[in-house]
């Protein structure tokens, strides 16, 4: 976080929805890199550890090829670059795609990562505090935690089968999905059975016990929230009406 102040939640939670805004409705490459800097800066801003994030957009780097070659197959603009016959293989429109692809990923990949520094309950309070039922902002606050858990499990699963000498990429298609329908099984399983513990555990402590639920934790927004807040929409709903409307 920064040193000199600490900027709330919902600004955060803004400044991810408009960012994924643009990244999803943006179709030009320049303006979908300018926005990457402008997510980048934010993200290092809130000091965040870009290396994760980049590790789960490597995984994406495949997509290029699958979408340009898809975009240069089926669709006719373009220079052709490479081509099998008469069959386009891959053109500056396919390419270009693909390229539109992984930037856009990376937006929404980074952008994400600014949740990451606030505090969950913090989070929760503050889609309370919009006026969001408080189970509904529980259950996101809950999700956000125990997706990354449940990344981990698979990995620690993956791990455990190439120690004992199974190299799954190198097995067959039909092989790999009767494996991995192998791992997912008990994975899900583990998870129903920590959902259920969960619930009982917020059972146990009063959960729903009242219709309205008070807060000793009360978020209130600074100058600077108020600031970036206008700054962020106008930046947004400017974007916006320039790409669709001038």
């Amino acid at each position: 976080m920064t040193r000199g102040f600490k900027l709330d939640p919902r600004t955060k939670l803004l400044m991810v929805f408009c960012f994924s805004t643009l990244a999803i409705i943006s179709e030009d490459t320049l303006s979908l890199c300018i926005i990457l800097i402008l997510t980048l800066i934010v993200t290092l801003f809130f000091k965040v550890n870009l290396k994760r994030s980049l590790n789960k957009v490597k995984r994406l780097l495949y997509m290029i090829a699958v979408i340009a070659i898809v975009q240069s197959i089926f669709s006719s603009k373009g220079e052709v670059l490479f081509s099998i016959g008469s069959l386009p293989v891959l053109t500056s429109i396919g390419l270009e795609k693909g390229i539109q692809f992984i930037v856009r990923m990376m937006i929404i990949v980074f952008s994400a990562t600014i949740i990451t520094t606030s505090n969950s309950r913090k989070i929760v309070q503050g889609l309370v505090q919009w006026g969001l039922p408080y189970d509904i902002a529980f259950m996101v606050a809950v999700g956000i935690r125990f997706l990354p858990l449940l990344t981990e499990e698979v990995k620690d699963s993956l791990i455990a089968l190439q120690l004992r000498g199974i190299e799954v990429n190198n097995m067959p298609l039909k092989k790999r999905i009767s494996l991995y329908s192998h791992i997912f099984t008990p994975i899900l399983v583990g998870t129903i059975l920590k959902a259920e513990r969960l619930s009982v555990a917020i059972e146990m402590r009063g959960f729903r016990a009242y219709d309205s639920r008070t807060s000793f934790l009360v978020l209130k927004m600074s100058k600077w929230d108020y600031l970036i807040i206008f700054s962020i929409v106008v930046f947004t709903l400017s974007y916006i009406i320039d790409y669709y409307f001038i």
